[in-house]
């Protein structure tokens, strides 16, 4: 076995998926009997758009969701104003996605699992992971009922309160974002329109909202409660908050088909890479839910680590490409983990700032641009859509190759030039849809190349 993917959520689909399209052998591994069955990451931003794109899946995501709605503000049992959630960004050539979607994550995660399937990966449910040992060559993974696997790499997508990170000793720093307590559950409600948020303020910094769940026939129901208190997680407490903050009689909440409550917090994992076992999403990183970032930030961990992950086990590139996970990504992560809190803090908006598109990886060792004087896009940005000779970028870009703009190299799939927005200059984009090299000639882009493992499975 290559890899054992340690989770079956939003990132351990992911990366099975960007795995199992380059023909790496993995297997995921669920502690529980099925896939998660609640609303929690409703938010889909335009960049993990983007990356289901080039995952083949996000036809089947659109279909499954749709757009936010406006929030209504309610007061006394009449509705008194109505806003946007987005501050509207206009879509261009570059960016063609620009509005978040509205997936209830349940409905994610089918979308992911049949991918999944369809490319002949598979997921062992109801197998928990209890520890593990590595050595030079692999690491064994044992579960709870006395069975162990043997793989090359493990990745743990399990969750904030990881096991995967417990056994290895990594610790998570972070802090406590509100005091108060929250709830959150999928309902079915009547006697409310389907076109709006609806929004509960009260007393306190506390109230309540009815988002109804797009592709579905629920409501998400939120809820800030006082300090120190907290609701009962079934249908009748449900009922008692609609009661207390809302006009609506409690036999308007008919049904209850998830509910949990927590308190916001950060975390941020110590390290993102032991040896031979790789901590992603939630195991790395844990946000508050404002701004919709946890669940995207979590694909993107998978969208960096597949990649470098087939490079190095299809034989072509160096072991020290790993390194460059936790270089990217955790750096990533604390920054959006900033962005979570101070837009659950009302310090920012969500809108240009949560969306993603402009996250990059600038800093780091696999970014090199050789120009004198770069203009437009530079390495370590993300490589925006566009027309070369009429072939689309992205149409270009989809596959888990690299593609190279305005020059040419064997192996390496290869366009004329890059459009008038990238500014001169000659580009080779990552399977990831990052810039990784640019330079004015190709002086320099074979060995990169080569370090990179570009040439991989080529």
């Amino acid at each position: 076995m290559d890899v054992v993917i340690v989770g079956a959520g939003p990132t351990g689909l992911a990366l099975g998926i960007d795995l199992a399209r380059r023909g790496v052998q993995a297997l995921l591994v669920e502690r529980e009997r099925g896939l998660f069955p609640g609303s929690r990451g409703k938010g889909i931003q335009p960049r993990t758009q983007e990356v289901f794109d080039d995952l083949g899946v996000l036809d089947a995501v659109r279909a499954a969701g749709g757009p936010y709605p406006a929030r209504l503000i309610w007061k006394d049992g009449e509705p008194v104003g109505e806003r946007p959630v987005f501050e509207e960004i206009p879509a261009d050539e570059g960016t063609p996605y620009t509005d978040p979607l509205m997936v209830a994550q349940w409905r994610t995660q089918e979308v992911l699992y049949a991918r999944l399937v369809e490319l002949g990966g598979r997921v062992a449910f109801g197998r928990e992971v209890t520890g593990l040992e590595q050595d030079a060559d692999g690491v064994s993974v044992r579960f709870a009922d006395g069975t162990a696997v043997r793989a090359g790499y493990v990745v743990a997508a399990d969750g904030g309160r990881s096991a995967i990170r417990r056994a290895l000793g990594v610790g998570m720093t972070g802090e406590p974002v509100d005091p108060a307590s929250f709830l959150v559950a999928d309902v079915t409600v009547t006697g409310l329109d389907r076109d709006h948020w609806h929004t509960f303020p009260a007393a306190g910094d506390a109230g309540l909202a009815l988002c109804p769940l797009a592709g579905t026939d629920d409501f998400q129901l939120q809820g800030r409660l006082p300090e120190g208190t907290r609701a009962e997680l079934s249908l009748a407490g449900v009922r008692e908050l609609v009661t207390a903050y809302t006009h609506l009689d409690p036999g308007r909440v008919t049904g209850v088909r998830w509910i949990s409550d927590f308190r916001p917090r950060t975390g941020l994992a110590e390290r993102f890479r032991v040896g031979r076992v790789f901590l992603a999403g939630d195991a790395a990183h844990v946000h508050s839910p404002a701004g919709g970032q946890g669940l995207n930030t979590s694909v993107q961990d998978a969208y960096n680590l597949g990649w470098k992950l087939g490079a190095v086990l299809q034989g072509g590139a160096h072991e020290a490409l790993l390194d460059t996970f936790e270089e990217e990504r955790r750096a990533n992560a604390a920054d959006m983990l900033g962005l979570s809190t101070a837009v659950h803090r009302g310090e920012v908006r969500r809108g240009r700032a949560t969306v993603q598109l402009g996250l990059g990886y600038r800093g780091s060792s696999l970014s090199v641009d050789t120009r004198t004087a770069p203009a437009g896009i530079r390495a370590g940005d993300r490589a925006p859509d566009g027309r070369v000779d009429g072939v689309r970028l992205f149409d270009a870009f989809r596959g888990p190759h690299w593609t190279l703009l305005g020059a040419s190299l064997p192996r390496i799939r290869s366009l004329p030039s890059a459009p008038e927005s990238y500014g001169p200059g000659v580009f080779l984009v990552r399977p990831d849809g990052y810039v990784g090299w640019a330079g004015e000639t190709t002086g320099g882009l074979r060995e990169y190349a080569e370090r990179a493992g570009a040439f991989a499975g080529t």
